[in-house]
């Protein structure tokens, strides 16, 4: 069965970082491109950043330039985001997910809470 784990989600203070991770399960990670996405409370999903297969090329949403990175680690078959200065706005439910042509996979949600 393939499936995406997601962990690393908590409670943090502002300035603080974080590092979701996600285990891609029953498959090779290597054909698929990822992404991350995050819903907050009352609003929207919304996409945060995706990195492509076919290049490499990395987009992230405006509101987390520069203080997010997305990454991969084929040979162990993750997905990772680390979140650093996050602020009270960065408060969401965030989920990881990888696709290709034919196929795509979602996390279960990782609960990140930015609070004081």
């Amino acid at each position: 069965q393939v499936q995406l784990v997601e962990s690393g989600g908590g409670l943090v203070q502002p300035g603080g970082s974080l590092r979701l991770s996600c285990a891609f399960l029953g498959s090779t990670l290597d054909y698929y491109a990822i992404g991350w996405l995050r819903q907050a409370p009352g609003k929207e999903r919304e996409g945060v950043s995706c990195l492509s297969l076919t290049d490499g090329s990395t987009t992230y949403a405006e509101s987390v330039k520069c203080r997010f990175t997305i990454s991969r680690d084929n040979a162990k078959n993750m997905v990772f985001l680390q979140m650093r200065s996050l602020k009270l706005e960065d408060t969401a439910v965030y989920y990881c997910y990888v696709k290709n042509y034919d196929s795509d996979y979602w996390g279960q949600g990782t609960q990140v809470t930015v609070s004081s």
